[in-house]
């Protein structure tokens, strides 16, 4: 029986703009989205039936259709369906360590994985361009998670444009195990408050979106000086989720008073909140600070850094 394992990196997002409505009811987006090696683990294993069978150890996951793991495989089956009916359906196992309900994307990355095993699994021989496409279908944060690294995204999230890839810059990463932050909300609420300064034109849309590839972060990134980009950090949602949820601008504010924390910011919509800092040695210096000054137990506490790849085979 054929089986692949596959590691599934979170992201966070190093800037966040948000331009205007689009036509298709989404908002226009500017973002700039970093692979870390935060991760969860995909076990594939072809199945002598037609079933499509998802198995999570996290009791927050759901493990019917609703999954995202479910839907990219669901998805392979109906793109594929000559490949379906030869190898049959699958069991998929998820290993979660990424925090659920995070703003991380690890939703995302598992169902971009899943994209990646099945690709393997049944010999379809697609390229990351045609596997990104079908990821477009299922989120917008999916295509990015197949290829990961530093990127520019724009549209609705799924139009990339690769940046030099920054490796280990370290981080330290926190998210209250028990809130969650719809995205949903964040963005209709940013939407009802800040509607009216959105840019109406498509064109000028297109041209604001494309304006980030010269922004000042985009020469940070590029040179790889970690202090400027975290002053160059920006997400527009903070505007809206931090008044809303004391609990994440406590973590933001506490981050932003430690020694050797370069910036700090809040991820997609939300909870997580990261500290970008000097080295490995002071992340964990600050993680333990942190979990000082707020002893809660819900409090998760990561030490992670940023990597160069998104979806990677382990066998």
């Amino acid at each position: 029986m054929r089986s692949y394992s596959l590691i599934a990196p979170a992201k966070i997002n190093l800037y966040l703009e948000i331009i205007g409505d689009r036509p298709d009811g989404y908002h226009e987006l500017a973002m700039i989205l970093q692979s870390i090696d935060l991760a969860d683990q995909i076990d594939l294993h072809a199945a002598s039936t037609e079933a499509i069978r998802v198995y999570c150890n996290h009791p927050q996951v759901p493990t019917d259709n609703s999954n995202l793991a479910y839907r990219a495989a669901a998805l392979m089956a109906k793109q594929f369906p000559d490949a379906f009916n030869n190898f049959g359906g699958m069991d998929i196992t998820v290993k979660k360590r990424i925090p659920v309900a995070a703003g991380l994307a690890g939703g995302s990355t598992n169902a971009a994985a899943v994209l990646v095993g099945i690709d393997l699994l049944w010999n379809l021989g697609l390229t990351k361009s045609e596997l990104e496409e079908l990821g477009a279908q299922l989120g917008s944060d999916v295509p990015f998670c197949v290829s990961g690294g530093t990127v520019i995204a724009t549209g609705r999230g799924e139009q990339l444009s690769p940046l030099t890839s920054l490796n280990n810059i370290y981080i330290v990463l926190a998210k209250y195990h028990s809130l969650e932050v719809s995205t949903a909300w964040a963005y209709k609420t940013y939407r009802q408050v800040f509607g009216s300064t959105y840019i109406k034109n498509t064109e000028d849309l297109a041209a604001r979106a494309s304006a980030v590839h010269s922004g000042e972060i985009v020469k940070a990134i590029l040179d790889k000086d970690a202090a400027e980009i975290s002053r160059k950090m920006h997400n527009d949602l903070e505007k809206v989720v931090l008044p809303a949820y004391p609990q994440v601008l406590q973590l933001r504010e506490l981050f932003a008073s430690q020694e050797g924390v370069l910036g700090t910011m809040m991820s997609g919509s939300g909870p997580s909140v990261f500290a970008i800092v000097e080295s490995k040695a002071q992340a964990e210096v600050v993680k333990e600070r942190i979990r000082s000054a707020i002893p809660d137990e819900d409090l998760e506490l990561f030490v992670t850094r940023t990597i160069a790849t998104g979806i990677q085979i382990l066998k």
